[in-house]
C-alpha cells in the first residue's frame, strides 16, 4: 500500500506549534511580550505631521525615511507613500533645490489651512442662510395667498358670476346655431322635399277617385264623403 504525504500541509503545521511554543516560552520564562500592531497610515500621517512640526526644518527623502523611523517609529519602506499623501492633501510642502527634493511643514501653514477651510465654510454657511432666506418668503407669500382674504372672496366671485356668463353664452350660441344660413337652408330643403311627397299622394288620391268616378258612375261628392276626404283636400304651394 503506498501512502503519500502532503508535505506542505505538514511543514505548514510544524511551523505553527514551533510558533506556539516559542511565544509560550518568551511570554512565561523571558517576560517577553508580542511585538504590538503595526501604525495605520492614518496613525503614520499624525507622527510624520507631528515630527515636522516639531523640527521645523527641511528634509531629504532619505534622510525622512531614517528619522521617521527612528523618533517616530514609521517603517522606512512606508514613509515614502506617506509622505506623498500628505504632499496631495496640502499638508507638507516639497520643492526642488539643486539636485535634491526638499519636505517640510511648519504649524504656521497648519493654521493657514484650517482658516482657509474656515472661511470656505463660512461662505457655504452664509450663502445656505441666504437660500434659505429666500425659500422661507416664497413660502410666506405662497401661504398668504392661499388666506380667505377679503380680495380673495372678491376674486372668487367675480370668477363664479364669470362662469355663469360664460355658461350662458353656449347656450345663446347653440340657439343661433339653429338660424345660421346653413341651418336655414338645410331646412328649406326638408321643407320642399316634404312638400313635393305631400303633393305626389294628393295627385294619387285624385286620380283614384276620377277612375272610381269613371268606372262606376258615382258623383265625386259622394266619394269624397265616403273616403272622409276634407272640401279642402287640395294640392300644396311650395
Amino acid at each position: 500500500m503506498i501512502v503519500s504525504f502532503n508535505y506542505s500541509v505538514i511543514i505548514g503545521r510544524a511551523f505553527g506549534a514551533i510558533k506556539e511554543q516559542v511565544l509560550y516560552y518568551g511570554i512565561n520564562h523571558l517576560g517577553v511580550m508580542p511585538s504590538k500592531r503595526g501604525l495605520s497610515h492614518d496613525e503614520k500621517r499624525e507622527k510624520m505631521i507631528e515630527f515636522f512640526y516639531e523640527k521645523k526644518d527641511f528634509y531629504t527623502l532619505k534622510e525622512l525615511e531614517r528619522l521617521c523611523h527612528k523618533e517616530k517609529g514609521i517603517p522606512s519602506m512606508t514613509v515614502k507613500d506617506v509622505l506623498m499623501s500628505l504632499v496631495f492633501d496640502g499638508l507638507v510642502d516639497s520643492d526642488k533645490i539643486g539636485t535634491s527634493v526638499y519636505f517640510w511643514a511648519f504649524p504656521s501653514k497648519a493654521g493657514q489651512n484650517r482658516r482657509k477651510k474656515i472661511d470656505e465654510l463660512q461662505t457655504e454657511v452664509s450663502r445656505l442662510e441666504s437660500r434659505y432666506r429666500e425659500l422661507e418668503s416664497a413660502l410666506s407669500k405662497a401661504r398668504k395667498s392661499k388666506e380667505d382674504t377679503t380680495e380673495r372672496q372678491q376674486a372668487v366671485c367675480s370668477l363664479k358670476s364669470n362662469q355663469l356668463i360664460l355658461e350662458n353664452l353656449k347656450a345663446d350660441l347653440i340657439n343661433l346655431q339653429h338660424y345660421h344660413p346653413s341651418r336655414l337652408e338645410e331646412l328649406k330643403f326638408q321643407s320642399d322635399s316634404a312638400i313635393d311627397s305631400a303633393n305626389r299622394w294628393t295627385d294619387n288620391v285624385f286620380q283614384i277617385i276620377s277612375w272610381i268616378k269613371n268606372k262606376f258612375g258615382l258623383d265625386e261628392s259622394v266619394l269624397r264623403k265616403q273616403f272622409r276626404i276634407p272640401e279642402n283636400f287640395d294640392y300644396i304651394d311650395s
